[in-house]
C-alpha cells in the first residue's frame, strides 16, 4: 500500500488532530497521538511528530502538511515545487482562485467556487476576516460570503449533488476526476463572466498532481486555460482562493441545513461514526434509496449504517 511519511514539530499535531477531527478513529497504535480514517487514505500521527499516510494517493493529502520525507516507500520523494508552481507576484496581483468544499462528507454535495479578486480588494478583503476557511467557524464564514457579496467580487459556484455524484461514481469516475470538472467549469463561467478583462493568473486549490488534471480534462475533451497554477494549501497565500474557499465552504453549510429541514433529521458533517448513526435514522425513516439522494453511497458509512440497523 502506498504511503508517505512527513516529520512535523510536535506542536502541529493538535493542528492536525483538530483538522481531521470528523474522521478520527476510536483506537489508535501504541505512541501514536490519534489515527484517523479519511474517504483517501488513513493518518496517524505520532507523539514522536513523524505523522504516516497509507492509502490510494496518500501524497495529495500529506502534500496539504508538508513535504514528504525520504522515509516514504518505493518512490523517489516529491520535489518541492512543479513547473505549475504560481509566481510570487501573483498574489498581490488581479487573479482568480479555486478551491472546493464536502469532498470527505458522507452528507451534502461537493461545492467548488472561483473567484476574482482585484489587486486593490486584496488590502479590503483582509482587513473584514478573510483568510484560510478552515480556521473559521461556520457562522464566520456566512458572516464573511455576504460581506463578499457586498463587495461585488465576481464569482462562480457549482454544485455536484449526490444523484449526480453517485451516477458519475457508478461510471468509474473518481472523486478527483468530478473535482477537476466541476474546477473547470467553474473557471471558466467566471472567465466568461468578467469578460473582457483578463486575469493575471488562475490559481487552483491543489488536489491532485496537474498531469492527472489535465489527463481528466482530456478524457472529457477540455483543455486547461492559460495560466493556470497549482498550490497546495493556496488559501494561505491567496486571498483569491480565500474567497473561494469560503464561498464553498458558505454553500456546502447551507446545503447541509436544508437537508435537515427537508428530512427533519439531523446531518451532520463529516464521515465519522455520528454520521454512521444518522445514516442509519435515515434508512430508517426513508428507506436505504434515499441515501442516493443524500449521501455518497461508496462511502464506508453506507454499510456501517446497515450494520447499526442489523
Amino acid at each position: 500500500m502506498p504511503q508517505v511519511v512527513l516529520k512535523l514539530p510536535k506542536t502541529k499535531l493538535a493542528e492536525l488532530k483538530k483538522h481531521y477531527r470528523t474522521f478520527l478513529k476510536s483506537s489508535t497504535p501504541t505512541h501514536a497521538a490519534f489515527a484517523a480514517r479519511t474517504p483517501h487514505c488513513t493518518v496517524t500521527a505520532y507523539t514522536s511528530g513523524k505523522v504516516l499516510f497509507q492509502g490510494q494517493n496518500p501524497e495529495a493529502e500529506a502534500n496539504k502538511w508538508g513535504d514528504p520525507s525520504p522515509e516514504k516507500k518505493g518512490k523517489t520523494p516529491s520535489k518541492k515545487q512543479h513547473r505549475f508552481h504560481p509566481p510570487e507576484k501573483l498574489f498581490t496581483s488581479s487573479h482568480i482562485g479555486s478551491d472546493e468544499a464536502g469532498t470527505g462528507d458522507f452528507f451534502g454535495p461537493i461545492t467548488v467556487a472561483a473567484a476574482y479578486v482585484k489587486d486593490h480588494q486584496i488590502g479590503q478583503l483582509k482587513s473584514i476576516g478573510v483568510k484560510d476557511s478552515k480556521h473559521l467557524s461556520d457562522d464566520q464564514i456566512a458572516h464573511l460570503a455576504k460581506e463578499i457579496v457586498k463587495m461585488k467580487v465576481p464569482y462562480t459556484l457549482m454544485r455536484l449533488h449526490n444523484t449526480k455524484y453517485n451516477q458519475w461514481q457508478e461510471k468509474g469516475w473518481s472523486q478527483g476526476k468530478m473535482k477537476t470538472i466541476l474546477h473547470h467549469q467553474a473557471i471558466e463561467k467566471l472567465m466568461e463572466k468578467i469578460q473582457p478583462e483578463q486575469p493575471e493568473g488562475i490559481l487552483i486549490d491543489q488536489f491532485s498532481q496537474p498531469d492527472v488534471y489535465q489527463k481528466h480534462l482530456r478524457s472529457e475533451k477540455k483543455e486547461l486555460q492559460p495560466n493556470v497554477y497549482f498550490m497546495t494549501k493556496a488559501e494561505s497565500s491567496s486571498i483569491a482562493v480565500a474567497v473561494g474557499s469560503i464561498i464553498a465552504r458558505s454553500s456546502f453549510v447551507k446545503a447541509m441545513k436544508q437537508l435537515e429541514m427537508d428530512t427533519g433529521l439531523s446531518i451532520p458533517k463529516g464521515a465519522s461514526p455520528i454520521v454512521d448513526k444518522a445514516a442509519a435514522k435515515v434508512i430508517e425513516v426513508y428507506g436505504e434509496e434515499k441515501l442516493h439522494e443524500l449521501a455518497k453511497v461508496h462511502f464506508a458509512n453506507k454499510e456501517k449504517a446497515k450494520k447499526l440497523i442489523k
